[in-house]
């Protein structure tokens, strides 16, 4: 859901009404991850949709095919909650930060404009929970998610230590850092917690 203190990052400014609709009543809306900061989607509002957004804090828009008002997700469940909300230099863009229930876009994607470095979190994120189901003498990661919680910590540890060992601006620094990245978030999938959660707690402090 969206961070306490979103409605007013959303109505500050009077966004609602510095907002300029082109010729056809419509302002193009970019919609980019709140926690990573990807690009998620683009779709149109007219006034009213805007106005909804704001209000209800998920993202709504106005297709231009059906002509008629939506709210993403409203079928399929994955909504755009809205955490803020900013105008271009000319009133004429609108630029959501969006917290997403599910992928953007209507393909099963994670974002229309296809996946990207940005979206190996999220594809971890579904994928570490899953792998507790897979054979464990198959997979590395189902044998540390079905064993003991200590195990998955220690290995933390030990990546944490070979990032400290790893030679400055190597190669091998990086895949050493990526290591501790990968058992850091298989920690927090072994106890139930949103792999992204860490972004989310880092965005809310770049706001702050």
């Amino acid at each position: 859901m969206p961070h306490e203190g979103a409605a007013d990052a959303l109505t500050l400014g009077g966004l609602a009404s510095a907002a300029r609709f082109d010729g056809d009543g419509l302002l193009p809306c970019v919609c980019q991850d709140a926690a990573s900061g990807r690009v998620l989607m683009v779709a149109w509002m007219d006034a009213d949709a805007l106005a909804q957004t704001l209000a209800t804090r998920q993202a709504t828009f106005w297709s231009r095919s059906r002509q008629e008002r939506w709210v993403k997700g409203a079928t399929s469940g994955n909504v755009l909650d809205v955490v803020w909300a900013r105008l271009d230099c000319d009133g004429d863009t609108l630029l959501l930060g969006v917290e997403p229930r599910g992928p953007a876009c209507h393909t099963g994607a994670t974002s229309c404009f296809g996946e990207d470095a940005g979206g190996v979190l999220s594809r971890l994120a579904a994928i570490l929970p899953a792998r507790r189901e897979a054979d464990v003498q198959a997979s590395y990661t189902a044998r540390l998610l079905n064993g003991p919680r200590d195990a998955v910590a220690r290995k933390v540890g030990e990546e944490a230590t070979e990032v400290l060992l790893g030679a400055a601006g190597s190669d091998e620094l990086v895949g050493e850092v990526a290591d501790l990245i990968f058992h850091a978030l298989l920690l927090l999938a072994y106890d139930g917690v949103d792999v992204e959660a860490p972004l989310r707690v880092l965005a809310a402090r770049h706001r702050g």
